[in-house]
């Protein structure tokens, strides 16, 4: 990739600067103060890892906006697909008048996602959107109701998604009444439970049998790598166990890679690094366009085809710029080896910062696959979630340049998600801002 934009961190004024504290003001006359910020630091440009905000400061992105910018910030190819195609086509909707940019995108999605069996798609505009058409697509085939979600979940902020979603702060403090027929049940959390992954699965599997009933599931929802949750990993054997369960009780297993699929942890989806799972509906979004809004619900043929026609959709679902991003992307990640250079971020962070553990009483593990980690903090010697240490880390990060993310439900887990386009510069000048403040607690 060429960078339009030098990949190194500079500062030119404090942050946040005085363009930004001038927009800050103006985002308070007129933004609702739900759509909450990180950071008050407002972006005017970006290439591979750097931000550039509008005082003209380089900061170092560990976020992507959550996960979407995979491939780095304003890639041309990216850019230059979504150009074309705006120029000939931007909406018709594909439900009314087809296009082949959307096909296409459903082939490759067939073609990467785990399975060797005939799959379908559908295509919408975010991981919310797809999630919910997954329930409804479950509920649907099987003719059941109870839809199954993981605790530390996260799964989106419409209405159902919120009830999938575990934490009730700030996602869904005020905000019910909650649909019905949705339930959180046990996850494998090595850190905090100390169970093998069978033995984290029996407790979960015994908690649906006595509290649920295995035959009123319609649908079982994980993140093979929960990201707001705290970049929880579960342990080996946890989800063999689980798809198990599932294939033997005729529960639809759906792995929900919206923010760990798509290149980010070194394979195309997270589930591949727990071996022969195979999940019947995928979940896609966030890194699969470039920064375009869309996602998408790949599956077994017969699942996803069991809703009538007209039975899900949507305006802008699918798009045909955002889809000719999705192609590109799809076209870069294989071209440039990109799963090659999550591993290699993989690497890099973990030779950077896998000891923290041991040199900060404040780390209490460091854990990750591809670019996507986790530092959990606590309180020292003990393995109290500590939040005030997580604000303080973030807090002198954002004001020395440096874009991380929080996560956790008890918000008190460091989460680091760059490009796979990072350098291993990067990686170590972002490190040692994060250690400043790490010596400091």
């Amino acid at each position: 990739m060429t960078f339009t934009v030098p990949q190194q961190r500079h500062l030119v004024t404090e942050l946040p600067g005085p363009r930004s504290r001038a927009l800050q003001e103006r985002r308070e006359r007129s933004v609702s103060r739900g759509a909450g910020t990180l950071a008050n630091i407002y972006m005017d440009h970006g290439s591979g890892a750097i931000l550039v905000d509008v005082d003209g400061n380089r900061l170092i992105d560990l976020g992507c906006g959550i996960g979407v910018t995979t491939i780095g910030h304003a890639h041309p190819e990216i850019a230059a697909a979504a150009s074309e195609q705006a120029s000939k086509l931007t909406h018709t909707l594909f439900t009314v008048t087809p296009y082949e940019n959307y096909v296409r995108v459903a082939e490759k999605l067939a073609e990467i996602t785990p399975g060797d069996f005939e799959k379908h798609s559908i295509l919408v505009n975010s991981g919310a959107e797809a999630v919910e058409n997954a329930v409804k697509i479950a509920r649907k085939y099987t003719g059941r109701r109870a839809i199954v979600a993981l605790d530390h979940a996260f799964h989106g902020r419409t209405n159902l998604t919120m009830q999938m979603t575990y934490r009730p702060w700030p996602e869904r403090a005020g905000m019910g009444p909650f649909p019905g027929e949705i339930y959180s049940v046990p996850v494998s959390y090595p850190f905090r439970d100390g169970l093998s992954g069978e033995e984290a699965a029996e407790r979960t599997i015994d908690y649906i049998r006595t509290h649920i009933g295995a035959t009123e599931v319609a649908a079982f929802f994980v993140e093979p790598i929960q990201g707001d949750g705290g970049i929880v990993i579960p342990a080996p054997g946890f989800f063999q166990r689980i798809a198990e369960f599932c294939a033997e009780n005729g529960i639809v297993f759906v792995a929900d890679e919206i923010q760990a699929g798509i290149a980010r942890t070194g394979t195309w989806y997270s589930i591949e690094h727990h071996p022969g799972v195979v999940p019947d509906l995928v979940t896609s979004a966030k890194g699969i366009a470039g920064g375009f809004p869309l996602a998408a619900v790949t599956g077994r043929a017969e699942i996803m085809d069991a809703v009538q026609p007209g039975g899900i959709g949507g305006t802008f679902g699918g798009n045909p710029v955002s889809t000719a991003a999705a192609l590109a992307v799809f076209d870069l990640i294989e071209r440039e080896d990109l799963l090659g250079e999550a591993r290699r971020v993989e690497r890099a962070l973990q030779a950077r910062i896998g000891d923290w553990a041991d040199r900060f009483d404040v780390v209490g593990e460091v854990r990750g696959k591809g670019a996507m980690f986790g530092v959990e903090l606590v309180k020292p010697g003990t393995r109290t979630p500590n939040p005030e240490a997580l604000q303080a880390v973030l807090t002198h990060a954002t004001t020395n340049g440096v874009i991380a993310l929080d996560a956790g439900s008890w918000d008190s887990v460091l989460r680091i998600m760059p490009s796979v386009v990072i350098s291993e510069e990067l990686i170590d000048d972002a490190a040692s801002v994060l250690e400043e403040a790490l010596e400091r607690l």
